[in-house]
């Protein structure tokens, strides 16, 4: 039987869950996240798992979205155990491509998939990012810069996209 491991995460913008496994980072729950959550996640993906609270194999992960969350961190380097369909996966490979302090529109990620029909399909793939944050989804938005939706809330994004255009440059850094 699977175990997911999860733990909660106090952040500068809300708490957050965390759930992995052996093989890595399953799922972040946002605050005020909508759609089915982690529990949909869990019927989807992991209908046999059982969940057991556990931080150390959350701790990376943690300390990662903490660094992000503070303006200290850019990009994360973690394992990842991403449940996806192969469209979803094209998508999220290529959002997790998008540089820090950048957006791309959906339409924009559609056709660098090979798929530029598929605007609509690309919306549904990041409303079910199950790893927001580390793939940033938050860094898609309409054609003409409008935000779209997001899993977290609008002001979630807003807040997540001005502290990316914020932030110094790497060199500012040292």
């Amino acid at each position: 039987m699977e175990i997911v491991h999860t733990a909660a995460l106090d952040t500068p913008v809300g708490p957050l869950q965390l759930a992995s496994t052996t093989n890595g980072l399953v799922y972040v729950a946002l605050p005020r996240e909508s759609g089915r959550g982690f529990q949909g996640w869990l019927r989807r993906h992991a209908p046999d798992a059982r969940c057991r609270e556990a931080w150390a194999p959350n701790r990376a992960a943690a300390r990662q979205l903490l660094e992000f969350l503070e303006g200290k961190r850019r990009a994360f380097d973690l394992p990842l155990d991403l449940r996806a369909t192969d469209f979803q996966q094209a998508v999220y490979a290529e959002v997790a491509s998008i540089p820090y302090g950048e957006v791309r529109a959906y339409a924009e990620v559609a056709r660098a998939i090979g798929q530029p029909r598929a605007v609509r399909a690309v919306g549904a793939a990041n409303g079910a990012n199950p790893l927001p944050l580390v793939i940033p989804c938050h860094r898609v938005v309409q054609t003409g810069g409008k935000l779209g939706g997001y899993g977290g809330g609008l002001p979630l994004k807003k807040r997540l996209l001005a502290m990316e255009h914020r932030a110094p440059a790497p060199g500012d850094l040292l």
